[in-house]
């Protein structure tokens, strides 16, 4: 047997260190020319190029006709709610599969899936808190002292529309809080699933993710059943352009800018605004503040999932998308499938901000003002009514109403204003409570640090490369 010299040993280390350090050297990231991503299916940019022609045509057409048929809305509208309900399709698999997935990956973390669920839901309440806060001081400070007094024949309730104030009257807010914490357990899963009941789903979903055992057939059917969904959902986002445009479009057609009286005016400028500056100095400051990125360049990345809130006006419907751009933006999978579909159902400082402006515009148009006291009452009750959701059809329509009560502020005819014009503040509601979300998981993650089980390394990498283009 022949015996190697010293200086055959130093040239095998020298050759063994050269291959390492070459399989250590990342891969070079080819660029792309610049128009790339304008013919790119599904690209940000396309959307971004089909909502402006939608507002575009939209505006133009709203401004210029006098009676758009309703059927034109309704058939221009047809192919948006055909990309939208094969979003919402995917919701309920996809929240299942993901909190399920991402407890049993926590469950392998000595301590942090606790740190994560902690920081998780102090987050969330400390924003909407913060958003509840600012909005009401700007309301005070700046809104309320520009809506004026109207006559008695607008504040007269319709008879058309008295059995409906009254039924909404009759929600207490203890009823509210009841029917809050009884959507946290349900009683009967499958009714759940068939209604769309998100809330309970969520919290069974973890239930069960923390009973599995990490070798139980069921996660290897939940995994499939996560890829299969993941391919759907890509599908989806490629022809999300198409989608957005006719979900954005025909809703354009309903708005009729020459009848937006003062006090309208005031109402949804003031609503607009005040999330403006939630989502473009609150949200940004701290998100800076934490992760040292830059807020703007994340969000404006993060595009087709916002843009796709403002058209559908639906968390929900947006969920995949959402959790697409997370994933695109390097977010472990684990925080991305914990933290999104949690803040879904109760981060919404949109919803939050809305709530005291709306009570309000109730009291100044009837020459009312608002206490302090009337104020904190104010914040508290849209704090609670703003994490969850409720079983009530048109669950934020009638917890106005419960606020209003609970500071003395009677139901007006102006009421009626508020209903006819939430269909629009809501898609900006959305958009504001979709971003929330996307901030939220890259804070959550400097916060945290939690990475991905290093056997799910290559699989993550995989996917985030098929989603870059989102």
């Amino acid at each position: 047997m022949s015996e190697k010299t010293p200086a055959a040993d130093a040239g095998s280390a020298e050759l063994q260190r050269s291959h390492s350090t070459q399989a250590e050297e990342p891969a070079v990231k080819v660029k792309t020319p610049w128009w790339h991503s304008v013919v790119e299916a599904g690209s940000a940019t396309q959307i971004v190029i089909a909502a402006a022609v939608a507002i575009a045509i939209g505006v133009a057409v709203s401004s210029t006709v006098e009676n758009i048929p309703a059927a034109a809305v309704t058939l221009v509208g047809i192919p948006g709610r055909l990309w939208l309900r094969a979003l919402r399709a995917c919701v309920l698999p996809l929240i299942v599969t993901a909190i399920v997935l991402a407890v049993q990956r926590l469950r392998k973390m000595s301590g942090g899936g606790q740190k994560l669920a902690r920081v998780t839901i102090i987050y969330y309440v400390g924003t909407t808190l913060l958003a509840i806060v600012i909005s009401t001081i700007l309301t005070d400070l700046v809104w309320a002292r520009q809506m004026q007094r109207v006559g008695e024949a607008s504040l007269q309730v319709d008879e058309a529309d008295a059995d409906t104030y009254e039924e909404r009257k009759a929600v207490a807010i203890h009823m509210v809080v009841q029917d809050m914490f009884d959507s946290l357990i349900p009683q009967n899963v499958v009714h759940s699933l068939a209604n769309d009941a998100l809330l309970g789903i969520l919290v069974t979903a973890v239930v069960v993710g923390y009973m599995l055992k990490p070798t139980s057939h069921i996660v290897r059917a939940l995994e499939e059943i996560e890829e299969l969904i993941t391919k759907i959902i890509g599908f989806l986002i490629k022809i999300a352009p198409v989608g957005v445009f006719f979900l954005i479009l025909p809703n354009l057609f309903k708005l009729n800018i020459r009848d937006v009286g003062h006090n309208l005016g005031i109402l949804i400028g003031g609503g607009v605004a005040n999330m403006f500056i939630h989502l473009f100095i609150v949200l940004p400051i701290l998100f800076f503040a934490l992760t040292r990125q830059n807020p703007y360049a994340y969000w404006a990345k993060c595009s087709p999932a916002w843009l796709t809130a403002w058209g559908s006006s639906s968390s929900a419907a947006t969920l995949p998308v959402t959790m697409k751009c997370v994933a695109a933006r390097g977010v472990p999978y684990t925080i991305n499938k914990f933290t999104v579909p949690l803040g879904c159902l109760v981060n919404m400082d949109g919803t939050a901000i809305y709530f005291p402006l709306c009570v309000v515009f109730l009291a100044q148009t009837q020459g009312l003002s608002l206490t302090p006291a009337d104020y904190t009452i104010v914040c508290l009750l849209s704090t609670l009514a703003s994490i969850g959701t409720t079983p009530i059809p048109s669950a934020s329509l009638v917890l106005t109403v419960m606020i209003a009560q609970s500071v003395n502020v009677p139901i007006t005819g102006m009421y009626g204003v508020i209903i006819a014009i939430d269909w629009f503040l809501d898609r900006f509601r959305t958009a504001l409570n979709v971003s929330g979300d996307l901030y939220a998981a890259a804070v959550i993650y400097k916060i945290t640090g939690i990475e991905d089980p290093p056997e799910e390394e290559g699989m993550v990498g995989e996917v985030r490369d098929n989603t870059e283009r989102v």
